[in-house]
């Protein structure tokens, strides 16, 4: 099983000057946890993207490139793509750049976005957001499959054997995975096509979301693709630190963030009850001790048969030094554990 990390870029904000964290700072902070990520062996590091102030990345390309040169063998992701609002020949381009940069360490995962400011930014309609989604990953599924695509869709010129370049390093083809929040539809769709799932359980109990595992297990074996290529990843908040102090102090960082995007979708504020019951066995938030982190994954392993587990880990922009030491003990405490057991 691989072990990554998910950032967002959350910028904190100051209450006294009224303004966010300064974006530059943190992206260079991230360049710094990223090169760690890969000193200490984790596998895969995925880059949100996001069009809002309190997020300090919208262009998740760029930062994986800045990343290739500083890194050796951490396969590097979005996570996700806002696939709707993107041109699909421009996403294939640039993680075809990416993955020759890297040398074949580039992934994609698509999705739509848990955010919407993006379609009115680049122009488009909320009253498309299906039809883009499915017309949109139909083309880049194309593109990356054939180098010289014929395409037409409604709302999107067409294309007529036109190729996308520079071609990625693997015979043009980069692993794409589709994201999904937990829609059965998304899920189907993605087991038809025969695509790798990263399924993000942020919230609740994840024993919830079996039923939509073994759905998709289930609906990849019918379309007749290969068992045996099936990979399944999930996607949760973590946090890892030996000091439990540290581990309660966090609470107030992460509580920050959630009570910004539950203001604007009219969630009650977050609670100290939330964050103690996400962190015990069968709740969503992997924050603890290396050991209980392990443990956790471990349980999700046995529980979904999951091939890949990311650990999204800046929620809230926690300090830079124990981001480190948080990534330091993911890769050489977690990791080993999770072997063992």
């Amino acid at each position: 099983m691989e072990l990554g990390i998910g950032l967002f870029g959350d910028l904190s904000f100051d209450q006294k000057t009224g303004k966010y964290r300064n974006a530059g700072a943190k992206i260079h902070e991230i360049l710094d946890q990223v090169k760690l990520m890969d000193e200490v062996g984790i596998d895969v590091f995925a880059m949100g993207e996001h069009h809002r102030p309190d997020y300090a990345v919208s262009s998740p390309e760029i930062v994986l490139a800045a990343t290739a040169g500083i890194t050796k063998n951490i396969k590097l992701a979005s996570g996700v793509t806002v696939l709707s609002s993107s041109e699909p020949v421009k996403v294939y381009e640039d993680f075809s750049t990416l993955d020759l940069i890297s040398d074949g360490r580039a992934e994609i995962f698509v999705g739509r976005g848990s955010f919407i400011e993006s379609f009115p930014l680049y122009g488009y309609s909320l009253n498309d957001y299906e039809q883009l989604f499915d017309e949109k990953l139909e083309l880049l599924l194309k593109i990356n499959s054939e180098e010289n695509v014929s395409w037409s869709g409604k709302l999107r010129a067409p294309m007529n054997n036109q190729t996308a370049y520079p071609r990625a390093k693997n015979n043009g083809k980069i692993p794409i995975w589709r994201a999904v929040g937990g829609t059965p539809q998304s899920v189907l769709n993605a087991a038809q096509l025969g695509m790798p799932l990263v399924v993000a359980i942020i919230g609740g109990m994840p024993i919830q979301f079996k039923n939509l595992i073994e759905f998709y297990k289930q609906e990849y074996k019918k379309a007749g693709h290969d068992e045996s290529k099936m990979q399944i990843a999930i996607h949760s908040h973590t946090f890892v630190s030996n000091d439990e102090k540290v581990i309660e102090e966090y609470f107030d960082s992460y509580k920050s963030q959630m009570d910004r995007i539950g203001a604007s979708r009219g969630w009650s504020p977050y609670t100290k009850m939330q964050y103690d019951g996400g962190r015990s066995k069968d709740g969503a938030l992997f924050i603890g001790s290396p050991q209980e982190v392990a443990d956790k994954i471990t349980y999700m392993k046995e529980l979904f048969g999951i091939t890949r587990f990311i650990g999204h880990m800046d929620v809230g922009d926690p300090s830079h030094d124990i981001m480190m030491k948080s990534i330091e003990l993911f890769g050489k405490d977690v990791k080993p554990n999770i072997k063992d057991l």
